[in-house]
């Protein structure tokens, strides 16, 4: 999911910590979506429904695979602990992790991001996060493999092997695109592009 980048709201005569503003918006605003990137807040309102759907589509495959038993778990809205900075994290919109991840919590609810053999985000308004500072952010926490639905651009990116602040390889995928994913996440996995991408998309009335 996107976001939008905001300024801190609140004047206080003694400094506070983003944490601390991340959360106070989140009690504010009940249904956003609150990241610390960068030392940056990001901000996303509620989804719409064909994001939901689209996430909905997407578990299928994953967790027809397998991968929500044994030794991976198929979540949602899970938070990821990055190394980009002492308050940052991450809250991808779906996730492929190790089973054991209960007992990897950093704090904050954010999980040590060894536990990730994937992250996945479905754009919205602000799609260029996705598709720039959360790259950076999450090849920075050596997750394997990220894959952004670009429903602005009809695409389906596929990016794999971190390093540094970028991936090795990044491909985008057009629907008519069936995509298989690397193994490396537990199983094989393969995504039909057209169907994810239309799901992703409001459904016009008759």
């Amino acid at each position: 999911m996107s976001a939008a980048s905001v300024e801190q709201p609140f004047h206080e005569e003694e400094p506070v910590t983003l944490t601390t503003i991340a959360d106070e918006i989140m009690e504010r605003h009940p249904g956003y979506r609150v990241e610390i990137i960068g030392g940056h807040l990001l901000v996303t309102p509620s989804p719409d429904a064909p994001h939901a759907r689209a996430l909905t589509r997407l578990m299928i495959p994953f967790i027809a695979a397998g991968l929500h038993d044994g030794e991976t778990e198929v979540l949602q809205n899970v938070g990821l602990w990055l190394p980009t900075g002492a308050e940052d994290y991450a809250i991808p919109d779906l996730v492929v992790v190790d089973a054991d991840i209960d007992d990897h919590l950093v704090e904050n609810n954010a999980y040590d991001p060894a536990c990730f053999r994937l992250v996945l985000e479905v754009t919205s308004g602000n799609w260029k996060d996705d598709l720039t500072t959360k790259v950076a952010a999450y090849a920075e926490a050596k997750v394997p493999v990220y894959v952004v639905v670009d429903r602005k651009h009809q695409r389906l990116h596929v990016l794999t092997h971190p390093v540094g602040s970028g991936y090795e390889n990044h491909r985008p995928h057009a629907p008519g695109e069936l995509v298989t994913l690397p193994e490396s996440v537990g199983a094989k996995v393969t995504l039909d592009a057209a169907e994810i991408l239309r799901a992703g998309q409001a459904r016009k009335s008759d």
